[in-house]
């Protein structure tokens, strides 16, 4: 597929580097000025996902071939987004597919986290019965026990999907590799639009309150208008002044008419408990002068 691209811009070293799978060495005095250009620098771009889908192919072609005398199979870990690894471990009849959800915000984590609920819900319905099965949980599965901690520290915790038989037959096989390799993308995008549905829902919501109080505001005959919502802060401020003259005057009022209350049998309560009482000492004490000049 990489010779196919471009013979005179782009060449194969081997062996490759360290570390590396596949080393590629791209001559740009070669690569043409036109729209052929646009196209070779789409394929070249390809190649880490065609690599990883054909091993991934070849993983769920093999789902069936399972050997119990080599125990439990080490868990394969694949990169396809920098920073956001997966795994996939083979087991009796099927490959689970595991994937650590890592977000930036919280915000963004409580939004996944119901969305990854949700699509556990969903799944169990009868009317999906033939999709993989989903499962979500906050702390790492145990066939992932001994991997790196830096790549098992989450705050979305591990989604998992079991993948049997009937999910790579035929067609399905491209399909269910094209979704594995595109489920951080796909839950990233589910995240921003959700958020950005939150947020305009919140803006209109405002904007609606700030109309009704436009309508019923009322001072000295005349009606101040607020426009949008960005003005809500210096309304609410002059309101709440509303609200503290109003709330002053009530309480002059109050102070002007609570001496007129009378509580029935308040006066002998508070002749009884509420007088100081007077002492009178039975030592008396006389003042003593003294003289300076005695010693």
């Amino acid at each position: 597929m990489v010779r196919q691209i471009s013979t005179d811009v782009l060449h194969i070293v081997e062996p490759a580097n360290d570390g590396y799978q596949l080393t590629l060495r791209l001559d740009f005095s070669k690569l043409p000025h036109n729209k052929e250009s646009l196209k070779i620098i789409t394929e070249v771009s390809s190649v880490q996902a065609v690599i990883l889908s054909s091993q991934l192919k070849e993983m769920l072609q093999n789902v069936n071939s399972w050997d119990s005398s080599q125990g439990m199979y080490k868990p394969i870990k694949l990169i396809y987004h920098p920073k956001e690894p997966f795994y996939v471990i083979r087991q009796p009849q099927k490959i689970v597919a595991v994937f650590p959800m890592r977000f930036k915000d919280n915000s963004d984590v409580i939004i996944a986290t119901s969305f990854f609920q949700e699509l556990m819900d969903v799944v169990s319905l009868k009317k999906w019965a033939k999709v993989p099965p989903c499962n979500w949980s906050p702390i790492p599965p145990l066939e992932l026990r001994g991997e790196s901690f830096e790549d098992l520290s989450t705050n979305g915790g591990f989604v998992s999907f079991d993948i049997s038989s009937h999910h790579v037959e035929g067609k399905r096989l491209d399909k269910t590799v094209w979704s594995l390799l595109n489920f951080y993308a796909y839950v990233k995008h589910h995240v921003k639009c959700t958020r950005g549905f939150i947020q305009r829902s919140m803006r209109r919501r405002l904007d609606n309150l700030v109309e009704v109080l436009e309508k019923s505001r009322v001072e000295d005959g005349q009606i101040k208008k607020v426009q949008g919502w960005r003005k809500m802060r210096k309304m609410v401020g002059s309101k709440s002044k509303m609200i503290k003259r109003r709330w002053g005057d009530l309480g002059k009022k109050i102070k002007r008419i609570r001496f007129r209350i009378k509580i029935h049998g308040f006066a002998r309560f508070r002749r009884r408990w509420l007088t100081v009482p007077s002492f009178s000492s039975s030592t008396a004490y006389t003042k003593l002068q003294t003289n300076g000049n005695n010693n």
